[in-house]
């Protein structure tokens, strides 16, 4: 067995960011703490927090008056922070600033009075908090037949942004049908798909071909990591999404694959490492590291933590 192991893959510089908040916040503040949905969508990561004291809620009102509260990566609706603001909590803002960048955009359109088409997955945590950001303006839609059900006219101001972490094949065509019916949509100068979900894709498009399967480090609700295994399954190759590699399952393979290994943007490197060495372990796998893209994207953490920190002379995470 051959092992390809695709670069860049794990962590992007937004996720790198939100985990060294919670941990500056922990040193800073102690547990428990309180954070707003999951502080990423991985299931290693939100464990590994909440055997460290932290407590995940769904809504404002579960956390207790006072208390610290920590915005995911994904962001929050305007109303988030009022509730909060209201609750007296100390809030940490853990945003990833490329979806700052989008909820800009999005307050920017509605204040232009632009109806705002917004290309994403109903329920995620970054469509909600974009959504949020001004809920008369949006439409939801993720796909290009659900554009062709849309009712707007020849005369209506509309705009469209997208979902951070989307396939970026079909945000093009879901976009390229949105330009046909409505010639007058604007977007976005610069693309809302990160940098990180972009490279990660076009590594998988690139390496997929010299491969029998894909394996892809990341959890079911991680979007980026669901569009790696549908990208290569596209490209007609087997492809498995998994936490680690205690859900690696021996009939996938007859022992002499060529297996291409990457991790969504919010999978620790550690799984990674420890579903190559199940490979190396049972079929004598030898590795390639195959780098697409160099990354040096880096976020600092919020100004509001960095100040904290730097009055009691705490170490950056």
């Amino acid at each position: 067995m051959k092992i390809l192991l695709a670069s860049p893959r794990g962590f992007c510089a937004g996720v790198n960011m939100a985990i060294e908040t919670l941990e500056t916040a922990i040193r800073l503040h102690g547990t428990p703490i309180y954070v707003y949905h999951e502080i990423v969508h991985n299931k290693h990561v939100v464990d590994r927090f909440v055997r460290e004291g932290v407590v995940f809620v769904d809504s404002v009102e579960e956390v207790p008056e006072g208390a610290v509260l920590l915005y995911s990566a994904h962001g929050v609706a305007p109303l988030v922070r009022r509730v909060s603001a209201e609750r007296r909590l100390r809030a940490i803002d853990a945003t990833c600033p490329l979806v700052t960048k989008v909820h800009l955009e999005a307050i920017k359109y509605a204040k232009a009075d632009y109806r705002i088409v917004l290309i994403g997955h109903e329920g995620h945590d970054e469509v909600i908090g974009t959504m949020g950001q001004a809920p008369e303006a949006f439409t939801l839609v993720d796909s290009a037949e659900e554009v062709d059900a849309l009712q707007f006219g020849p005369d209506d101001k509309l705009a469209y942004l997208t979902q951070t972490t989307l396939s970026v094949d079909d945000a093009s065509k879901i976009i390229q049908r949105l330009k046909e019916r409505f010639p007058q949509i604007v977007g976005p100068p610069k693309d809302d798909i990160c940098y990180a979900t972009q490279n990660r894709q076009e590594a998988v498009r690139l390496l997929s071909d010299e491969a029998d399967i894909v394996i892809v480090l990341g959890s079911q609700n991680s979007s980026n990591s669901q569009r790696l295994a549908e990208l290569a399954r596209d490209g007609g190759i087997a492809a498995h999404l998994i936490d680690g590699a205690g859900e690696i399952d021996p009939g996938w393979f007859k022992g002499h694959e060529t297996v291409l290994i990457t991790a969504g943007a919010s999978a620790p490197e550690s799984v990674v490492q420890e579903s190559v060495e199940w490979l190396k372990s049972r079929y004598a796998a030898t590795v390639e590291e195959r780098t697409i893209r160099e990354e040096d994207v880096y976020f600092p953490l919020p100004k509001e933590l960095r100040a904290a920190a730097a009055a009691v002379q705490l170490p950056m995470a």
